[in-house]
């Protein structure tokens, strides 16, 4: 007789309810949106997000994913492009003069470990509402710095009201690329594999060093992280592929290798060049 399964209490798929809840799931999405629109907050963030509706129009962006292959990116090739950079880009920082033009996270471990950076950095900020308003940590608000909500699955065309992070926050950038206007987004450092293994989003604790992101400090020294849910990603980033073709736009992988399949692959210098 085989011996019986172990469960594991600490993954995920076994901590959920075991019930649908429709009202719960309601009640829960109408309370986080009040909760946020009762914040002061709130208002000067939707009015910032309008104010870059559309602002680059036709244009093209390129998206800064976190992966190792980053480092082979010639960053002399965005001097003059609208860059989004992801959570912890102040990393390249030390190794690079390149600066993105803009930086988003979604994640609250993501933004309490950087906490410092965001709060002095003057580049422009889109950062997730309920990570950075939490008990004994808080995001100073600035000029820069615009809070988005994050809500229930879908993909925002227009980012004023909520957003939907879609397990990644390339899918974030993704849907603010869109409010913005562009017309050609390409990612490149998106090579949707990692070292560490388990249960998707589980919390785990980093090791001494991080062999999964451009820099091995990334999440290193024992700090906690969420493993990542590919499965999820590549379902959010086919929502994302099929309504940017609907409205006549265009996203390009311009990663050197990696796993992820779902765009058009394309050099980046072609990509720019078109």
């Amino acid at each position: 007789m085989s011996n019986p399964t172990v469960i594991d209490f600490d993954d995920p798929l076994v901590r959920v309810r075991p019930y649908i809840n429709p009202y719960r799931r309601a009640a829960g999405l109408v309370y986080s949106r009040v909760r946020w629109d009762l914040h002061p907050e709130s208002w000067r963030s939707r009015r910032m997000l309008s104010a870059w509706r559309d602002k680059y129009l036709d244009q093209k962006a390129v998206i800064l994913c976190n992966g190792p292959s980053l480092l082979k990116c010639d960053f002399g090739l965005l001097n003059n492009v609208f860059t989004f950079g992801l959570n912890k880009i102040n990393l390249l920082f030390d190794q690079s003069d390149f600066r993105p033009s803009c930086i988003v996270a979604v994640n609250p471990f993501v933004i309490e470990q950087n906490l410092k950076f965001y709060n002095t950095t003057g580049i422009p900020l889109f950062l997730d509402s309920a990570s950075s308003f939490r008990r004994g940590l808080q995001v100073n608000p600035r000029r820069n710095v615009v809070f988005v909500h994050s809500g229930p699955p879908g993909f925002a065309r227009d980012c004023s009201i909520s957003v939907h992070q879609g397990a990644t926050v390339t899918y974030v950038a993704l849907q603010l690329a869109f409010h913005m206007g562009f017309r050609e987004v390409a990612i490149v450092g998106a090579d949707h594999k990692f070292a560490t293994q388990g249960p998707a989003n589980m919390l785990v604790t980093s090791g001494e060093k991080d062999h999964s992101h451009f820099d091995p400090s990334y999440f290193a020294g024992g700090v906690p992280w969420q493993l990542p849910d590919l499965f999820q990603s590549e379902y959010v980033y086919t929502q994302a592929r099929d309504v940017y073709r609907a409205f006549g736009r265009r996203l390009i992988n311009a990663t050197e290798g990696g796993m992820l399949e779902v765009f058009e692959r394309m050099p980046l210098h072609l990509f720019l060049s078109q």
